[in-house]
């Protein structure tokens, strides 16, 4: 059976940031949107959202799953969307591959605080 993420044709799975990048790029494109996705409107827009995010948690003792309701699960849910597209248009249009940049910062983040008994 085909697997439906194998854009390549290779059999091998997609790298899901690549087709969210693709889209969100086709998105922009057909509202003429990619005027307004500088760096610094698009990194502007990231820090708003990671606001909008953190206002779900404000005043919670923690955060924890049962002291949500369905409401600001819900939001959280959107807020995390949103924080994740402006992440990959800005990587985008930045130049950096969102996933050798992560897998670098961990590697590097290994070396920085290597596990107990590593």
């Amino acid at each position: 059976m085909k697997n439906p993420l194998d854009t390549a044709g290779d059999g091998l799975p997609a790298d899901t940031l690549t087709l969210l990048r693709e889209r969100t790029r086709a998105f922009a494109d057909a509202r003429d949107w990619e005027q307004y996705h500088t760096p610094k409107n698009l990194a502007m827009a990231l820090s708003v959202e990671v606001a909008e995010l953190a206002e779900h948690f404000q005043w919670l003792k923690t955060g924890a799953p049962q002291e949500l309701d369905d409401k600001a699960r819900e939001g959280i849910r959107h807020e995390l969307a949103d924080v994740l597209l402006y992440l990959v248009q800005l990587a985008d249009r930045s130049g950096v591959d969102l996933r050798a940049a992560a897998l670098e910062k961990m590697a590097l983040n290994a070396v920085k605080y290597p596990a107990p008994g590593a």
